[in-house]
């Protein structure tokens, strides 16, 4: 009785061990698309989508193993954003996550049933993607920068450290993030100016190619301090932003702390690579059965003040302690 009794409990257990892996098995991986305008070559951006990996990890998700993850990135063309989004699409990712305005423009245009995370975009509302940022409505929902009121702040800080300065070029990039977007930076900025005394020279570019021609027209028009407005070109492009900078001996004001880490005088703006994986937060509760229009648009509440004191020896400048004792950090 006893040998017919551990038989029979062997033989359910040999039966059970494969209903158990085929239940392991039905366990759906989740798929994320993710969609830049941007270069994965750019060794500069990996921080940012490494970011976006441990935000997922501390959620449990492991590229590979407990998620997949469809990259897409467009290179610096936008015209190949709709392709890459209308793939991602087909794939019937779980959510798509995009990077930078015209990536999110691009998704939002392919689909309006798979949920769309953008990161972080500087006027969500503005170009219509939610429709406040309280209750987004529709698919799409995540992070912005807050960057366009802060266009004023940071010509009165670049002011502040160069206090003798008249004239002030403002650099933007044609179209990026939005016309919308660069319209409302320049009115901010052109609004601190009016209060400043300052007068400002607006230079735009189309592209990498365009960049040396504004440090031409700066360096004919006496132009004695640089502001660089949000593009995602900019970004990758910062090392030789900064190089042609410093060349023309010229105090620059940026927006992020990436490029006073690469050489330039100061930077104001939010941390980046918190922002990306801080965005994971949002996958996660997407994945788990949240709808996008119920998940606030989260801005940043914290804004970093860097000043790059081996700049500013270089270019002659003594910052005032005033500054100084105002800065999130000070590289030596």
């Amino acid at each position: 009785m006893i040998f017919r009794s551990l038989t029979l409990a062997l033989m359910l257990g040999l039966l059970a061990v494969p209903l158990a892996a085929e239940a392991q098995q039905a366990v759906k991986v989740p798929r994320i698309g993710y969609l830049s305008l941007l270069s994965n070559s750019d060794s500069s951006l990996g921080p940012l989508r490494n970011a976006s990996r441990e935000g997922l990890r501390e959620h449990g998700y492991i590229e590979g193993q407990t998620v997949t993850i469809e990259w897409r990135f467009a290179d610096g063309n936008r015209e190949r954003l709709p392709a890459l989004a209308a793939e991602l699409v087909r794939l019937k990712v779980d959510v798509i996550f995009t990077e930078t305005t015209p990536a999110t423009r691009a998704a939002t245009q392919a689909t309006t049933t798979i949920p769309i995370v953008f990161n972080p975009i500087a006027d969500p509302v503005g170009e219509g993607f939610v429709a406040n940022l309280a209750r987004p409505g529709g698919n799409v929902t995540g992070l912005t920068q807050a960057s366009l009121e802060l266009s004023g702040k940071r010509l009165e800080l670049l002011t502040g450290a160069v206090p003798r300065v008249t004239r002030v070029g403002v650099l933007s990039h044609a179209g990026v993030p939005s016309e919308r977007s660069v319209r409302v930076m320049l009115e901010e900025t052109e609004a601190a100016a009016r209060t400043l005394g300052v007068q400002l020279r607006h230079l735009e570019v189309q592209g990498p190619r365009d960049l040396d021609r504004p440090f031409a027209a700066i360096s004919r028009e006496k132009v004695g301090a640089l502001i660089v407005l949000n593009s995602p070109m900019f970004l990758s492009e910062r090392r030789l932003i900064v190089d042609v900078a410093t060349k023309n001996r010229l105090p620059a004001m940026f927006f992020l702390r990436e490029f006073a880490e690469a050489g330039g005088l100061m930077s104001y703006g939010p941390n980046f690579p918190g922002l990306w994986r801080r965005a994971a937060t949002y996958v996660d509760k997407i994945l788990k059965g949240a709808k996008p229009s119920d998940l606030p648009v989260e801005q940043p509440t914290k804004f970093e003040l860097v000043i790059n004191m081996k700049t500013a020896k270089a270019l002659g400048l003594t910052i005032p302690q005033s500054l100084l004792v105002r800065a999130d950090e000070i590289i030596q």
